[in-house]
This record gives structure tokens, sequence and C-alpha cells, in this order.
């Protein structure tokens, strides 16, 4: 008999088996596997019965007993952000306590922890060095901050915690992605379309007709909340009146019934902050936070209101700058905009100021030929061989799915993903990278790795090949940074392999990854014209890069809202508990990153998947995208003086970032590539916020 697919660790998966009903067989399978794992450490004799248990049948036991789980419920949670569906949103949901009470129970075991101390104070722990001696110390470290000195009936209430929290943030993932799914906006009057480019009207015709709605006669538009539909409709349409009506529904995600997250944002970070409580720590922020880069709340805040208050006068002069545009050209009094005005707008004024319309560049931005130019590009610089597999050869999860091989220099596979790049109403909203396998170097050789890399791109539309954005574009080479991450992990040991590192540290690869997009000689190697494989004209260029900065100070600002409100709330959750709706209170604490509106526009937090859709994920650490963009910022500037495919400084950023995860502190690592800590100034010139 075939094992369960779900279970079966082959290195192609077989996606067209794995079945709703299949899922809680496997996950109480691999649950009982991990258990008889753990069973068999905590079964350790300990002094002075025995001598000390080895590092072998403690720390690397304890990491083997969970890699069969660790694997099938990633094939689980993947399934449910690309897939979902009715039947496997209540296989998914039915197992979801039980794997996270199981994972939050581990640290809470008492006799697994008695072995773990036994070990680590031995004559023979003492004398580890490396990767093995970072294990040791990186799980003694999680286990007491996930409370295993904690007395008994704290671990217990801690374990209720965990549990909640796993499903009070799965049902706000659900809140968003049904509440998005369930927003549209249908139109039959043609002329009330003015402003749409061509492409985003040919695409809302065939929703609508997927929809069953309108005809050859009597054609209808359907608009959705879905990305690439409510940009370009917000962005575009000289309609007013139905930009409000799109925005306003993009604007109540989350924050009406039947998907209303009101509560659940107040219960999540309730307990949050008692879990917080719990172990110690004075809030949640400095849980979790630790051990990263920033090392607590209260100097992630400091990070954020620094970069605030550098970008302060710019972003009230843009904010003037636009409201006097509208004036000049309505012939009206300067007011305030509308929110639903903001994208409209700004577009325009990009457009007066630099003549340049970012919808010029879709031709030269065909979804392959990107692909095909990020893959010279990463051969170039990281000696790395990227290859498709013909459709039919590997089992994907939908037809829209690629597969991929990638090996080295010398022809040694690496690893592979399959890419996912277009929106379905099925696929939760945004662009993630994720692992399926970790492999890396063992004692029987190097495994590849397998990742996975998805977005929600503008899809191809009437015999078009996909044409993307120029910030599209910059998505699909964040996500690959992530993906080399991961893919190019060369740690012995898989919880320190990859994208397992300090999360203001995860970005680096990503982030740094989007520079490219930006210089032209690299830019040639992804951009060409659709039909006539032209590369951009100088003048389109130059009008791009041009435009770079414009209303600079926004963008960087909208990201400190972001972080500034997560922040609050994990630091200062008694001030936004208990009064009710935390909208108002939460919006009047980060009104000074918000562009002024009227009416003013409610904040992100009822649709906030990053920070509320997980029970860590990004809560505490959103900041850590603008943290980590003072790293990238930083270290592109070593490719910039010494050659933009430089293989010698990309094999240092391999070598240094890349293949170490985090089998070293992660300034160590930055220091270990720059030869110097971080300087802050390479993101400020970059942004055009300092000279």
């Amino acid at each position: 008999m075939a094992p369960n697919p779900f279970l079966d660790r082959s290195f192609h998966i077989r996606w067209s088996e794995l079945k709703p009903e299949l899922i809680a067989p496997a996950i109480e399978a691999a649950l009982a596997e991990a258990e008889a794992g753990l069973a068999r450490i905590e079964a350790e004799p300990l002094p002075p019965e025995g001598s000390a248990p080895t590092f072998d049948r403690t720390f690397l036991a304890l990491e083997r007993a969970t890699e069969a789980l660790n694997e099938a419920w990633g094939k689980v949670s993947h399934l449910q952000s690309v897939a979902d569906a009715p039947a496997l949103r209540e296989a998914h949901n039915q197992m979801l306590p039980l794997v996270s009470a199981f994972y939050a129970r581990i640290p809470l075991r008492a006799a697994l922890w008695a072995r773990l101390k036994a070990c680590a104070e031995s004559p023979a722990a003492a004398a580890l060095t490396g990767v093995r001696r970072r294990f040791l110390e990186e799980t003694m470290a999680d286990f007491r901050e996930a409370g295993a000195e904690l007395a008994p009936d704290r671990k217990a209430r801690l374990e209720a915690l965990q549990a909640e929290l796993a499903q009070t943030t799965q049902t706000y993932a659900e809140h968003v992605l049904d509440a998005t799914n369930a927003g549209e906006l249908i139109v039959e009057d043609e002329r009330r379309l003015a402003g749409l480019p061509e492409r985003a009207k040919r695409m809302a015709q065939a929703n609508a007709t997927a929809k069953g709605l309108g005809s050859a006669e009597h054609p209808a538009w359907r608009f959705t909340l879905q990305q690439p539909s409510l940009e370009p409709f917000l962005t575009y349409l000289e309609d007013d009146g139905l930009r409000r009506e799109l925005w306003t529904a993009a604007a109540q995600v989350g924050a009406k019934a039947p998907y209303d997250n009101t509560a659940l944002i107040e219960r999540i970070v309730a307990l949050r902050a008692e879990k917080a409580a719990l172990l110690g720590k004075a809030h949640f922020a400095d849980l979790v936070l630790s051990r990263r880069m920033a090392a607590s709340g209260g100097r992630a805040l400091a990070f954020i209101e620094d970069l605030r208050g550098r970008c302060a006068e710019a972003f009230a002069r843009e904010a003037r700058e636009l409201e006097e545009f509208k004036a000049r050209e309505t012939g009206q009094a300067a007011a305030r905009l509308a929110p639903w005005e903001l994208g409209f707008w700004s577009e325009r004024l990009r457009r007066a100021r630099y003549d340049f319309d970012e919808e010029a560049l879709r031709p030269y931005f065909p979804v392959n030929r990107v692909m095909d130019g990020l893959f010279e590009l990463v051969r170039r610089v990281f000696g790395l061989q990227v290859t498709a597999r013909a459709a039919g050869e590997v089992e994907v999860w939908h037809p829209d799915v690629t597969f991929y091989d990638v090996r080295d220099a010398a022809g040694r596979a690496v690893g592979s993903f399959y890419a996912d790049w277009y929106p379905r109403e099925a696929k939760r909203g945004g662009a993630w990278m994720n692992q399926l396998i970790t492999g890396g170097p063992g004692p029987d050789g190097r495994a590849p790795h397998l990742g996975l890399i998805c977005g929600n791109l503008t899809p191809p539309a009437a015999g078009r090949p996909a044409r993307l954005t120029h910030r599209e574009v910059e998505t699909i080479f964040h996500e690959f940074g992530h993906l080399l991450h991961h893919l190019l992990g060369e740690v012995e040991i898989k919880a320190l392999n990859g994208t397992n590192v300090a999360w203001d540290f995860v970005e680096l690869p990503s982030q740094i990854m989007e520079n490219w997009c930006w210089e032209r000689e690299s830019l040639d190697l992804v951009a060409r014209h659709d039909e006539t494989g032209a590369t951009i004209p100088d003048e389109l260029f130059n009008r791009l890069t041009a435009a770079r900065h414009f209303r600079a100070a926004a963008a960087t600002m909208r990201q400190v809202a972001f972080a500034k409100l997560d922040l609050l709330l994990h630091t200062q959750a008694d001030d936004f508990l208990g009064g009710g709706d935390p909208e108002p209170k939460v919006r009047a604490a980060v009104a000074d990153c918000l562009v002024p509106t009227e009416p003013p526009a409610p904040t992100i937090l009822k649709r906030f998947t990053h920070v509320f859709s997980d029970p860590v994920g990004y809560a505490a650490g959103y900041y850590s995208y603008k943290w980590a963009e003072v790293l990238e910022a930083d270290a592109f500037t070593r490719f910039r003086r010494e050659g933009l495919f430089s293989a010698k400084v990309g094999a240092d950023f391999v070598r240094a970032v890349l293949s170490r995860g985090n089998s070293a502190p992660a300034g160590d690592l930055f220091r270990e590539f720059m030869g110097r800590d971080p300087d802050l100034t390479a993101l400020l010139k970059r942004s055009g916020l300092a000279a």
C-alpha cells in the first residue's frame, strides 16, 4: 500500500493525491511519530544513575523527532494558502489545535528539559564549537523563552494560550481572505471606465465573463479587491464615485460582519500580552525581540521614530504638493484629498513631473522574460543555473505553477522550487516564499532543498503573456532572494539553515535583490519588449529612474506607520484594549505617519495579516522591513563599488550570508560581508532623503 501522500517524504510531491480526507490520519500519525521521538529522549538516563545524555541523543534527536511532522504539516498549510476550499479548510482547522498544542508543549516538557540541561551542563557540551555550539545555545534560549522553567500551573496556562492564539489568528486570516473574495464591483457602462488602461479593462471583462456576467452585446466588467484589479482601478480610473466605492469595500475588509476581525484583534493582543507576562517580559515585543538584532521593543520603536523624524519634513511637503497640484488641475481651492483620490492624483502628478506612466513599461516585462533575465543575473553573480521543467514532467498543485531545478557552477543539484504567480479566489493575497524540504549537508552527503515562491501578479490576458509592472518585477526579485537564502543553505543542522534567522535579518537577502531592478546594466537582462525584443529606451529608463524618489517620504512613512502600529500594540497593549473597537485609538497613535485625508482613512489594523494571521509571524516585527532595508542598501554598495555582476562579491555574499543561516549571530554575518557595522546613510541617500 502506498504511504499517505502527506507522509511521503519523496522530493517530488504527489499534489494530486493530497486530499482533505487524508489530512487527519497523516497528521495524527506524524504527531505520534514525533511524540515517540521525544519520549525516547526523555527515557535517557540522568546522572547519577548514568552519564549525561549526549548531544546526538538529545539536541540532534530533538531536531529529528519533528522532521516528518514539519514536512507533512507544511504541505497542509501550503495547500490552505493556495487552494482553499471548504473541505480543506475544515480538515486544516480540525488538526490546527492539535499541531499548535504539540509544538507549544515541547519546551514545557519537564523530562525533556531535564535531559537538555544535563547535556548542556556536561563537559562534553562545553567542548562543542561552531554550528553545534550555536545550536545548543539557541535551543536552550528557545526553551527558556518558551517557558521551560515555569511552574506547572503556568505551563498549563501557556499551553492554553498558544492553542487559542493559533485558532484565533487562523480565523482572522480566513476573514481577510473571505472578505477579499466577497468584494466586487460590476460596471456595465464602459463610459465610466475612462482612464483605465486597456489591459485592466480586458482583465475585468474576462473576469465578468468567467462569472457568467455580461455578454458580447451587453458587456460587463468585474473588479475585485485582489491587488492586480484594485491597484489600477484606484490609480487610473477617472470616475471618482466608482473609485470611492471600490476603495470603501477594500478599506472595510475585516471590519464588517460576517468577517469582522474587531473582537479577534483585541483577543489576539490580549493573549500575546498575557503570554509575555507569564514569561517574565514587560510586553510581547520584548519577548519576541530579545534575540533579534533590535534586542527590545523600545529599541525597535526608537529606530522607527528616528526614521519618522528624518522623513517628517519631506512627508509634509509631499502632502502639500499633492493638494496644491489637484487644486491647480481642478481650479478649486487647495484642500485635503479623499483617501480614494490619493493614488489617482499621485499618478497624475508623477506623469506631469516626470512624463512617466508605469503602464508604458508593461510591454517590456513579460513574465517569462523577467524570469529568464533573473536567472541570467543569478548565473553571473552567484554561479547558479536555473532550468524549468517541462509542463507535466513534475506534478504541481495548479496549471499556473512552474517547477524549476537549480544547480551550482560545478553542476551540483542545489535544490528545486515551484513558482505560482497569479491570483485565484482560493489563494491568499500578497507574495511569499516558503520551504517544503530543508536539505543541506548531512552524513550521507548534501541533500537538495525544495521551496516555493508565490504572488498575486497581473495574470495573462487576451492571448498575451502576463505583462508586469516594475513593482511586480521587484516582487519577483524579492521573493527569489528569500528562495536563494533557503536553497543555498549549507548548515548541517536544519533548524539553523536557510531563512531560520533573526526576523530583522531575514529580509536582507530578499530586499537586496530588488536593487538590480533599478540598474541599467542588469535591467537590460530582464526587460525586453514582448513583440520587438527591444530593451527599454533610454528616454523611458531615464524617466523611470528620475521618478524613483517620487513621494519617497510617503512610501517610507507608510511602512513606518505599519511598524509603529504593530509596535505600539505590542508594547502598550493596555492603552488599546478594553474600550470596544481599538481602531480609533490606534489611528490616533499613528496619525503623524498617515497622509492627512478627508475623510480620514482607517488603518490597516483589521486586515493586517502580516501581524495577526499567525501566533507570532510579523507581530512586533514589522519594523524588520525597514531595519533590513538599512542592511541591504548598505550591503549593495559593495556591488555598486566592485561590479554589479561581480562573481567575487556574489561569492562573498553566499559565503557570509546566504549559505550561513543562523550558524552565527546576524550582526557577525553582516560584518563578515561588509567589514564593518551597518550605516543608515546608504538607505537615506538611495531614497532621496539625504544628500
